[in-house]
């Protein structure tokens, strides 16, 4: 993923404090949701099946929306 990533829109949080210490994502890749640590643009990036990370942002709001 690491050679595509350098090519995708990447984006922080809008609950970033800009300490520095947020995930980037990338959307519009079928299926998967990129992940990267904004601190080390260049380094690797996780591919996070698209199910997975809904329910990830899911329990991390608590309200049930997705």
């Amino acid at each position: 993923m690491n050679d595509k990533a350098e090519a995708l829109s990447w984006r922080k949080s809008s609950y970033s404090n800009g300490d520095g210490n947020c995930v980037e994502v990338a959307d519009g890749v079928p299926e998967v949701v990129p992940v990267r640590d904004s601190k080390n643009p260049g380094g690797p990036a996780l591919a996070v099946p698209a199910g997975a990370w809904a329910a990830f942002v899911t329990s991390l709001r608590g309200d049930g929306r997705g």
